[in-house]
């Protein structure tokens, strides 16, 4: 009977034995899911606020409180290694609030303490010396567990995960979710710089249009009425501004524009074409600047061996100083003579259509590029036009075009194409369009110049 009490007390004892570690199981399973879960929830939140936020900092905020919560950590810090040497503490999330200031505190003075100068120490010497200087500063009773932000292979910061648990492990799972959390701050830190470079480049985009209408106001928008004579011209930038430029400038000041209607007055017209050696904004900007100085010349009513020499005077010590340097062909017709006037600057000689022989000569005449030698001289020439003649004004970017297997259209292919166009067409947009179109046809329909194209045809009537 004494036993007898016993046996249920074993019994009970036996059953709890087999009860308790279902139970257990049971509440650890319950809380793995509800860990699994948080995580989940944590890091779907991370990836929202990747894809919603515009503002970088707003995102950041987040970072250290996220890579807490997944890691069961005290607190965790961003640490940001900036284009001027210095390591900054971007962001800090610490749980006990009334630790927080001096947790942040030692954290700013230990980051203090570390400058490297740009593109010289490796960062993997700032992450040594940064974890030096948080020991030193946090004291020992804090562990610290970082990982790199990596953008584009390169070091930019460094995620830090803080703990005052002396029993806390840097487990597999805790590196690889502080990890992800550090992928993220990448691609968010490095999304926010394409979108700087976006807005320059779009920046640069609008200002470029706006370099580009503004030349092509300063190019003619129209070929004056000449009597006994008719021009055509067209001007095809490589880029959306270029270094070509031509003009028709009236030689006196009887001979005006109004409201883009050219006055019938019989006076000489100054018929140049020029490139700027280079293209894009420099080009257009040193071609802007000539096209100014040039019409000032041609007013002063000298020679054009003289306008070229004074224009050379004036703008050599502006292309010295930019290493650039131009060719121009400046030339002036009388209507009433049917004498053509020039001087060459090392420009491609234009090309003149005898329409009686059917032949093609030269104009040209020595001279040395604009801006190479302030002392240059240049000499003058004259051709007398006959009735049916042609005269076309070209820039190097015809001759030189390219076609896919490196063949360039070159000079001589160029004159053959325009004894061809100026035996087949009477009317000089004709021409120019047919010389345009053999070059593309030669380059490839799909190519694109690389350099800009110019070309002015004078024909007398």
């Amino acid at each position: 009977m004494s036993q007898l009490p016993s046996q249920p007390t074993d019994s009970n004892s036996s059953a709890a034995t087999d009860v308790t570690p279902v139970v257990a199981l049971k509440e650890l399973v319950s809380r793995l899911h509800r860990e699994q879960n948080k995580i989940q929830d944590l890091l779907s939140s991370l990836g929202f606020a990747l894809r919603s936020f515009n503002n970088l900092n707003q995102f950041l905020e987040l970072i250290p409180l996220m890579a807490t919560r997944v890691t069961d950590a005290d607190g965790s810090a961003l640490f940001l290694y900036k284009p001027n040497g210095q390591v900054r503490l971007e962001q800090l999330h610490w749980q006990d609030s009334r630790q927080r200031k001096n947790i942040r505190k030692a954290l700013e003075t230990a980051s203090s303490q570390i400058t490297l100068l740009p593109n010289t120490a490796p960062l993997a010497t700032a992450t040594g010396m940064l974890d030096d200087q948080m020991h030193r500063y946090l004291g020992p009773d804090v562990q610290i567990f970082g990982t790199a932000i990596l953008v584009k292979h390169t070091e930019r910061g460094w995620l830090y995960v803080l703990s005052r648990d002396p029993e806390y492990s840097w487990t597999d799972t805790r590196q690889k979710l502080v990890r992800l959390v550090a992928d993220q701050t990448a691609v968010a830190i490095e999304n926010d710089e394409l979108a700087v470079e976006l807005r320059k480049k779009e920046r640069l985009d609008q200002e470029l249009e706006i370099g580009a209408e503004i030349q092509r106001r300063l190019l003619p928008r129209q070929c004056p009425n000449i009597p006994g004579a008719v021009l055509a011209a067209r001007c095809k930038p490589a880029n959306r501004v270029g270094g070509d430029y031509y003009d028709f400038i009236p030689t006196n000041h009887n001979q005006i524009q109004l409201h883009s209607k050219v006055s019938q007055e019989v006076g000489r017209w100054g018929l140049v074409i020029g490139d700027v050696m280079g293209k894009g904004v420099p080009a257009g900007l040193i071609m802007t600047m000539m096209r100014g100085m040039l019409k000032g010349e041609v007013l002063h009513g000298n020679s054009p061996a003289g306008i070229l020499q004074n224009l050379n005077r004036v703008m050599y010590a502006d292309l010295e100083n930019s290493h650039r340097f131009v060719t121009l062909f400046y030339s002036e017709y009388n209507p009433k003579t049917r004498i053509l006037a020039y001087s060459n600057a090392a420009h491609n000689p234009p090309l003149w259509w005898h329409a009686a022989t059917k032949t093609v000569t030269r104009l040209d005449t020595l001279g040395m590029l604009i801006g190479l030698d302030a002392n240059s001289q240049y000499e003058d020439a004259q051709a007398q036009l006959e009735m049916g003649d042609t005269i076309i004004y070209y820039t190097d970017g015809l001759t030189d075009a390219a076609a896919a297997s490196g063949d360039r259209f070159d000079e001589e292919n160029f004159v053959t194409a325009f004894s061809v166009a100026c035996s087949y067409y009477s009317n000089p947009q004709e021409i120019v369009d047919y010389l345009f179109d053999q070059v593309q046809q030669f380059i490839g329909s799909e190519q694109q110049n690389t350099d800009d194209m110019t070309l002015v045809v004078l024909q007398i009537l």
